[in-house]
């Protein structure tokens, strides 16, 4: 474990006012590499996502919250009042960073817009996390993980039309936001180091999304047309007698062939329903009806063979639970753990490996307001200090 004054952010303040995920994941980041993150909750409550794992025991912190929050520091302020406010504005004074994930307009309304701190820290670097933009006809309006696939374009498109619009099961949007919040934090600290300013960064669940179909979106601007990489004829994926798995029938010379030859039959490139790729794709229910009724006699395990002799691309579909337990998983060390101030806490590390700043839980996820005293000390003696 890396000394913690010697990880790459050590002597970064971010002052955090992020609820739930896009937000959290950001400064949970940002924590992870040395960032002093000091994230200001609301009395009674805190962060909601605190509380969004449904009947878990009282007085337990939840997985969730767990999961986006190690270490930071928690304090609690009441921004109603006069006197919190003004400590936001003196800690403000002495960070690097404010990030906050509120729609547009309420950073402004409590006093604590990018204009407002910049006049007491010129060099803040101010990271508005929203749904849609700062600006425009969406800007007011409530943004969301699953709003974001809908608006995106990203929950029309689907492998084949004929399967039903869904709801995506994991939160990418929240995620993809989260992680350009943090390049955007990280590009205005190294642009502060040129110019000596701070400067407002905005980043969307809206643009997030539409950035994740750049290929996509290029096709669709410059030509007119849709590119579907779940839709070709040789990939999907196919329910064997005791699961499924995914095969991506690309990067060959002959891939249909080689896929024939896996499936232990003759080659379906001599059909004339599937000679050519434009075939293949005009009559692509056909040609995955084959395939499904061969891979639904025999095991996944046998068809991952086959399908490897040939050097295709493929895996087994997996649970989470199957991919958590993983030996590669445990390789590439994805799950860190450590004693909580209640229980052992276990989650997913950081998917970024440097091997001078290993990722670890150096602060355990914090009880409602566990650092205020702590973190009013410090302003207070920081003021004293400058004072004299």
């Amino acid at each position: 474990m890396s000394a913690p004054d010697t990880l790459p952010l050590a002597g970064i303040k971010v002052i955090d006012f992020t609820q739930v995920m896009m937000g959290p994941v950001a400064t949970q980041m940002l924590a992870d590499y040395g960032a002093d993150v000091i994230k200001i909750e609301k009395p009674g409550t805190g962060d909601l996502s605190r509380t969004a794992f449904p009947n878990d025991p009282a007085g337990l912190l939840g997985p969730v919250f767990c999961s986006l929050n190690r270490n930071k520091r928690s304090i609690v302020l009441d921004l109603r009042k006069t006197e919190d406010r003004d400590f936001v504005l003196d800690l403000a004074r002495r960070s690097d960073v404010v990030v906050n994930n509120f729609r547009a307009g309420v950073m402004e309304r409590l006093g604590f817009g990018y204009e407002d701190l910049a006049k007491v820290n010129p060099k803040l670097i101010y990271a508005v996390g929203t749904g849609y933009g700062l600006e425009g006809p969406y800007a007011h309006k409530g943004g969301q993980d699953v709003l974001a696939q809908a608006m995106s374009g990203v929950m029309h498109r689907r492998s084949n039309d004929d399967q039903p619009l869904a709801v995506h099961a994991t939160t990418f949007a929240d995620y993809s936001a989260g992680m350009h919040l943090v390049q955007g934090v990280l590009l205005a600290i190294l642009q502060r180091q040129k110019t000596g300013r701070g400067q407002r960064i905005a980043v969307s669940l809206l643009d997030s999304m539409l950035a994740a179909q750049t290929q996509e979106a290029a096709a669709q601007l410059m030509r007119g047309r849709e590119v579907n990489w779940g839709a070709m004829p040789l990939s999907g994926v196919f329910p064997t007698s005791d699961g499924a798995l995914v095969m991506v029938g690309a990067f060959k010379a002959d891939p249909l062939g080689d896929i024939s030859k896996a499936l232990e039959i003759d080659h379906l490139g001599k059909d004339p329903r599937f000679a050519t790729f434009a075939d293949q794709v005009t009559n692509k229910k056909a040609l995955q009806d084959i395939f499904r009724a061969r891979f639904a006699s025999n095991t996944t395990a046998y068809w991952l063979g086959r399908l490897e002799e040939q050097d295709l691309l493929c895996a087994p579909v997996r649970s989470l639970a199957e991919a958590l337990a993983d030996e590669q998983t445990a390789i590439n060390e994805m799950i860190i753990e450590a004693d909580g101030d209640i229980e052992r806490i276990r989650v997913v590390g950081s998917p970024i490996h440097m091997s001078d700043a290993p990722v670890s839980i150096r602060v355990a996820p914090p009880s409602l307001g566990r650092d205020t005293d702590a973190v009013r000390a410090e302003v207070a003696a920081s003021t004293m200090r400058a004072a004299e």
